[in-house]
């Protein structure tokens, strides 16, 4: 009986199973934790996309298996990659299950949009129409200085970025597929560009300094 056998027949495999370990190796007692954890992957991605199910629209139960089968095939490609940085914290089937989690809800957001066109250079209108006069003037006001430091003080990747995260809403996985980036780009592109709104924003009166003392603005 091989260690994974044999752990199976007595507790929980995913609490007493040396799941690194055997991974890190070669040989049957590997490939049957691959097959036990591809299997973990497939139940949380199935979870997860059942969640989301209404995100995809009328879709059957054909496409709701592939999105699961591909998020699971490539969650467990992340998690191997990543092995080495299991520190055992928490059980690795929860570690484990973060991994299909998040790519299943990745797929799914990119299902969704698949068909979605982005648009990327585009500026409209930041005030709510459906305030009082005062409150629209305001607002129109502010709307008009955040368009101007958009266009003056971004770069063109900046403004892309913003326009799409910040007013479109579309899901940053998304955006970094269609842009052949990745995350952690958008996230340092948009607090960069946030930083320069702001910036201008006090530079025009249209934000207050922030007072040291109070550490409000």
């Amino acid at each position: 009986m091989s260690a994974v056998d044999a752990d199976a027949a007595g507790t929980t495999v995913q609490g007493t199973l040396d799941w690194v370990g055997i991974l890190s190796g070669v040989g049957p007692d590997r490939d049957e934790a691959l097959r036990l954890l591809h299997g973990m992957l497939l139940r949380a991605a199935r979870c997860q996309v059942m969640r989301m199910r209404p995100v995809l629209g009328p879709v059957g139960m054909a496409v709701v298996d592939e999105i699961v089968n591909q998020s699971a095939d490539e969650a467990l490609m992340a998690l191997l990659g990543k092995l080495a940085t299991f520190e055992g914290r928490s059980q690795f089937s929860t570690w484990a299950y973060k991994f299909a989690v998040l790519q299943a809800a990745s797929n799914v957001r990119k299902f969704a949009w698949r068909d979605r066109e982005v648009h990327l250079d585009r500026l409209e209108s930041l005030a709510d129409r459906g305030a009082a006069p005062e409150q629209y003037a305001e607002a129109a006001d502010l709307a008009a200085a955040v368009r101007e430091a958009i266009r003056t003080e971004l770069s063109p990747h900046q403004r892309r970025i913003l326009i799409a995260l910040a007013v479109d809403d579309v899901p940053i996985d998304v955006l970094a597929d269609r842009l052949g980036t990745n995350r952690n780009a958008l996230y340092k592109a948009l607090h960069d560009a946030r930083q320069k709104l702001r910036a201008h924003l006090r530079r025009t009166g249209h934000l207050a300094d922030i007072d040291p003392q109070r550490g409000t603005s």
